[in-house]
């Protein structure tokens, strides 16, 4: 069966997705277009470049995932340099690391930018000069005066991962001399379901949302006793909760949900038997959808 496929952001615990990838594979299901945001718009990058699920997990297990959290060279030496960072560049990580390595792997497959693909990837991000939602590769001429073909498919997917504070954002310039901040797409939305089944986009096949997290939002309850707790509280309830309100019970029957609560988004030192869980995770609960589902 050939469907449209939506993948959640999730950080590290995109692992999850391994899981139920293999079980979409011995299904015969296939993706024709697919979607995502933050660790999902990764995962969608290589499918749509024509990864199959056994090389992505090759892949990601013989990766250190610690090496994805790269702070500037000095702050290795001296710490509180880390936190200037913050403050001046507006993350802890510069992102570079991740965002090369992910440009090799499209490269393998002969994908440069959104040029190379048949318009099959959709990738989200916020722009908070604007004050928007941005869809790559979509926005980017219209919005940003950028053609597709000249920009990095890796470039989208580092937009997209960029959780506030933790990763620096990106900028963009644009053809007007104009330049845009952006950072991770899940801040307006972590679960992109809406991009094949609104108005605009006519159905014409299923579609198969997976998303790391329960139906309902079970956020567990912050601690907030001043403004510097505050600030998380509200970037974790922004990226957690906001799509969670729209998942309707004629949607929920289309997505695969996986909850993970016992490893957090950026638990970035996974070892083996970590990446053994989360992967067994995804695996039974697609297992547990696909006994149900109809497509």
């Amino acid at each position: 069966m050939e469907v449209d496929g939506v993948f959640s952001g999730g950080g590290i615990k995109a692992f999850a997705f391994l899981g139920a990838l293999e079980v979409c594979e011995k299904r015969g299901i296939t993706f024709n277009r697919v979607a995502g945001t933050s660790a999902g718009a990764l995962i969608a990058s290589l499918i749509a470049a024509g990864y199959r699920h056994e090389e992505v997990r090759q892949i990601l297990n013989a990766q250190d995932t610690g090496n994805f959290l790269d702070p500037h060279p000095f702050a290795k030496k001296l710490p509180f340099l880390k936190w200037l960072s913050l403050y001046f560049r507006l993350g802890l990580y510069r992102g570079e690391y991740i965002e090369k390595w992910i440009d090799r792997l499209l490269a393998q497959k002969g994908v440069r930018t959104f040029g190379d693909l048949p318009d099959n990837l959709f990738i989200i991000g916020t722009d908070i000069t604007n004050g928007r939602l941005a869809v790559f590769p979509d926005d980017l001429e219209p919005y940003y005066g950028i053609k597709p073909s000249n920009f990095p498919v890796s470039k989208a997917v580092r937009i997209s991962i960029s959780i506030p504070y933790f990763f620096q954002p990106i900028k963009l310039l644009t053809k007007s001399n104009y330049l845009s901040l952006f950072i991770d797409g899940g801040t307006l939305s972590n679960f992109p379901f809406w991009i094949f089944t609104s108005e605009e986009n006519t159905k014409v096949r299923p579609t198969l949302g997976i998303k790391l997290s329960a139906k309902k939002s079970s956020l567990p309850k912050q601690k907030i006793d001043n403004a510097v707790d505050m600030l998380p509280a509200i970037i974790w309830t922004m990226i957690q909760a906001h799509d969670s309100r729209y998942v309707s019970e004629e949607t929920a029957k289309d997505i695969m949900f996986i909850p993970i609560n016992d490893i957090s988004a950026t638990d970035f030192d996974l070892d083996a038997e970590e990446k053994r869980y989360l992967f067994e995770i995804g695996r039974l609960k697609a297992e547990s959808f696909f006994r149900k589902w109809s497509g």
